[in-house]
């Protein structure tokens, strides 16, 4: 009874991205042979000596509540891999261990953002962003991209929605959900662009950093002027096959982080202690440890752009990073098929679940409505199968 809920609650969206994938699950008890292109989850096993630490913390007999923030050694590890990997150098108290980096991201924005305050988005952005800073009463400013520019915002361009109740921007590369990297260059100049506005924050969510396909991550807080005015969030659930385990990071001023770790304190509390336990092997592991499902990642993202390519209608470009195609398909908007009308992607996003029985993501839900997003965290088999059946009802 809608009625007894908050308008907060009432008022909110649900994730598109779980909202198909519940869809694709009613079909399939139904006994509909559904493929699954709409969930960013690796189909590979957990890495066996991340699955060993976790048997030994349970032979350990870790089973206590951990520190809200995060164990110790673990926040060390990742301080060890920011400086590897990230030229940042985050002392344990500036790091808070969080349920998944979904649950660091809003931890940053609800301690942050006000009644107001406006956040800039730069679209496509992970359905969860606008969201979050909606709960907190803030305004979400979409800054829109295409795929003529490969789906990224230029700082002039950023520049031009900046007012005086901008708070924070948030940056997401490689990009969930058209696999985008911006490069060093880009990112410097947005740097360089917002020394003029000194009260706006960075959040920048670094998630898919190690799944690139030869373009070289750059974090955002590297930018030495930049440093403490930015929040890097990332986690163990892409890169390391590690999605249910639900552990996320992030590092930031001191100030924000005793923020984070206050308002965590109140909700979840401390992240679970096994999980927490094998991150440590997972972060202190060298990279190449993990380079086959990246090698993978990029021999399906070639299999997918040629299928899909055959297929008219379907403006594609080849992403650097992530595993998720994002064609623009607004040809089809306006036609009926097979007495189904697409009116916008939405709408083809549900003719391919109902037609071909292939789940995908509309792009509206990214801030991106002439595109959907094609997941490509499957098996090969899956996908051939999943381009044939699309194929065949057009």
């Amino acid at each position: 009874m809608n009625k007894f809920l908050t308008d907060k609650v009432n008022n909110l969206t649900p994730s598109a991205t779980l909202a198909m994938a519940a869809k694709a699950r009613e079909l399939k008890s139904k006994g509909v042979d559904v493929i699954g292109l709409s969930l960013g989850e690796p189909d590979f096993n957990i890495p066996e000596f991340i699955k060993e630490e976790a048997v030994k913390a349970i032979n350990d007999n870790y089973n206590s509540y951990t520190p809200v923030d995060g164990y110790v050694d673990l926040k060390k590890a990742i301080s060890r891999k920011f400086s590897r990997d990230n030229n940042l150098n985050y002392s344990a108290s500036q790091i808070v261990v969080s349920t998944g980096a979904k649950q660091s991201i809003a931890n940053v924005i609800e301690s942050m953002i006000s009644p107001g305050d406006e956040v800039i988005l730069l679209a496509p952005f992970w359905v969860s962003y606008s969201a979050m800073i909606e709960i907190c009463g803030g305004i979400p400013i979409i800054v829109e991209s295409d795929i003529t520019s490969n789906f990224k915002v230029p700082a002039s361009k950023i520049k031009d929605n900046i007012t005086f109740k901008t708070k924070m921007i948030i940056v997401n590369s490689p990009n969930n959900p058209s696999g985008s990297i911006y490069n060093e260059y880009e990112l410097r100049e947005i740097g360089k662009m917002l020394m003029d506005y000194p009260e706006i924050f960075v959040l920048s969510d670094e998630i898919y950093e190690h799944i690139n396909y030869g373009v070289k991550h750059f974090s955002f807080a590297s930018i030495p002027k930049m440093y403490n005015r930015t929040i890097t969030v990332n986690g163990v659930a892409k890169a390391f096959a590690m999605t249910g385990w639900r552990i996320g990071y992030l590092g930031a001023p001191e100030w924000l982080a005793k923020a984070c770790t206050k308002l965590q304190g109140q909700s979840t509390s401390g992240a679970n202690c096994i999980a927490q336990r094998a991150t440590i092997a997972a972060l202190d592991a060298n990279v190449n440890q993990i380079k086959y499902m990246i090698d993978e990642f990029s021999e399906r993202k070639e299999l997918i752009i040629n299928l899909l390519s055959e297929i008219k209608g379907f403006e594609i470009n080849n992403p650097d990073g992530a595993f998720y195609i994002f064609p623009d398909v607004s040809y089809f908007f306006g036609k009926i098929i097979d007495g189904f009308e697409i009116k916008n992607s939405t709408d083809f996003s549900l003719f391919l679940l109902e037609k071909a029985h292939v789940a995908t993501v509309t792009g509206e839900a990214f801030g991106s409505p002439n595109n959907i997003r094609i997941s490509y965290a499957a098996s090969r088999e899956n996908i051939k199968k999943a381009i044939e059946r699309i194929k065949s009802i057009f």
